[in-house]
Parts: C-alpha cells; sequence; structure tokens
C-alpha cells in the first residue's frame, strides 16, 4: 500500500539503487535480467493504477534566485497531486530529470523501456514541451498495447503561475478514458502521437495539418 499524505490522500513513489539505462548497442534481454528490474514493475492491481513517469522539462524546473537560472532539484509532482486533492491510485517514478532539449536518444530508449516493461497499462508521463513529439512518435511507433499520455508545462509550476497543474490534471483524466495508444495532452487538447507539433511561435501544440 502506499502512504498516506497529511490529506489522507494516497500516492505511491518507487525508489531504485539505480536507473535502468539500457545499451543501444544490446538487447533488453540482460537489463530485465538484473537485479531490481522485479522491484520496479511489482505493483498491486496493475490495471486499476496509473504509472507517472517523470523526465524532467520545465514542469519541475526550479529558479535560482542568485544566478537567475532554471535548474533541477526534486519532482513537484507529488505535491501537485496532493494540491489537486487527487484520488486516483498512481505510482510515480522519476526516469530522469533532464531538459528536453538535452534528451538523448539513450534517453528516450530507457523511457521507451520502461513503458514497455511496466505492468501497468496505464501511463502518464511528465516530458519537455520542445521535444515531447519526438518521444511520442518514438512510443507510437514501438506499437505498445497500453494507454500512454504525454504532457508538460509552458512555465515551471514553481513560478505559480504554471499551466502544469491543469495540464497534469486533463492528463490523469484523459489516460484513464483514452483507447490503448499514444497520445499527448497539452491545454485540454488531446493530439494523436503521428499528428502533433509544438508551434513555438504561439506557445502552444497543434496538428500537423
Amino acid at each position: 500500500m502506499g502512504a498516506l499524505n497529511k490529506n489522507g490522500f494516497q500516492y505511491r513513489e518507487n525508489t531504485f539503487d539505480f536507473l535502468l539505462k539500457p545499451s543501444l548497442e544490446n538487447d533488453f534481454s540482460t537489463i530485465n535480467n538484473l537485479p531490481g528490474i522485479q522491484h520496479f514493475c511489482r505493483v498491486e492491481n496493475n490495471l486499476m493504477s496509473i504509472r507517472i513517469f517523470v523526465t524532467g522539462g520545465t514542469f519541475d524546473k526550479e529558479y535560482d534566485m542568485l544566478t537567475g537560472s532554471l535548474y533541477f532539484r526534486d519532482t513537484h509532482i507529488k505535491e501537485i497531486l496532493e494540491l489537486g486533492r487527487n484520488l486516483v491510485d498512481v505510482r510515480i517514478s522519476t526516469l530522469m530529470m533532464v531538459d528536453s532539449l538535452e534528451m538523448t536518444e539513450e534517453d528516450r530508449q530507457i523511457i521507451l523501456f520502461n513503458c514497455q516493461k511496466c505492468k501497468e497499462d496505464k501511463i502518464l508521463i511528465t516530458h519537455g514541451t520542445d521535444t515531447l513529439a519526438a518521444t511520442a512518435r518514438l512510443l507510437g511507433e514501438a506499437n505498445i498495447d497500453k494507454t500512454i499520455v504525454l504532457t508538460g508545462a509552458m512555465i515551471p509550476y514553481k513560478f505559480g503561475s504554471s499551466d502544469g497543474l491543469f495540464n497534469l490534471g486533463s492528463s490523469l483524466a484523459f489516460v484513464q478514458s483514452l483507447p490503448k495508444g499514444v497520445f499527448v495532452s497539452m491545454n485540454g487538447m488531446i493530439f494523436d502521437w503521428n499528428n502533433v507539433k509544438k508551434n513555438r511561435k504561439l506557445g502552444i501544440f497543434e496538428t500537423l495539418d
């Protein structure tokens, strides 16, 4: 069972001795036999819960008042869920904390691998917006038999005026109601993985058409 916060709402957050970093040169069979992979995927009532994979992005950036720069410390997802009085059974796993412009092909393979191997069939991924569509395409082309929703934020949550809280709540609803497939959820809109792009001039997501 998960821990209960002060408001009585349930959350689960996994901690690991290592991150799964599959080599692009090797198949995943070796990694699947590593100690810890069973712990990573062992959950109860898998089909009733949602796995949240944290990868970083603007969603989780902090502001350094001394240097004026943005940086990563810890994810804010648990705090956001508590503020939203979430009652959905979720399990939070931090895969990485990176700006999506700095996300490598190996990083995307880590995301893909964990989506394939976790037991839940409903997955929500928080991701930087700049290359979110690229990760969605990788997952979509992998034809995973699960419902996967990717979301992000244009403004860091800690700024107090972020769209992140709304996007996370919308995405939790979408991942429970959409059929199996890969989708992008931003600002109340839902997009198919193969028909979405970020409009950098307007700061919104839109279809390719």
